[in-house]
């Protein structure tokens, strides 16, 4: 295995990763899965147009859970994509 060389700042960094291949340093069958449980993932946002009546009713729901409605939808989003493909 070849050594890793220090790196000045993380753009130095992907820079060098950007042309070597990591194979070639780093033992990948040793390997560990490791999970990374306190990280807050990437967020997007976008627009989304809906039927008042569904909105007031997503608001409504929300409410008797005591939640922002837009963490409601996020909820139900998250639950269907697991149903359809099994995500988590």
């Amino acid at each position: 295995m070849k050594k890793i060389p220090p790196f000045k700042n993380e753009d130095e960094e992907r820079e060098f990763w950007s042309s070597h291949d990591s194979a070639n340093y780093i033992d990948w069958s040793k390997a560990e899965r490791v999970t990374l449980a306190k990280l807050k993932p990437s967020i997007k946002k976008i627009s989304l147009r809906l039927p008042e009546s569904m909105l007031e009713e997503l608001k409504l729901l929300a409410n008797k859970r005591d939640i922002p409605y837009q963490s409601l939808l996020k909820i139900f989003l998250a639950e269907r994509l697991e149903k359809e493909i099994g995500l988590h």
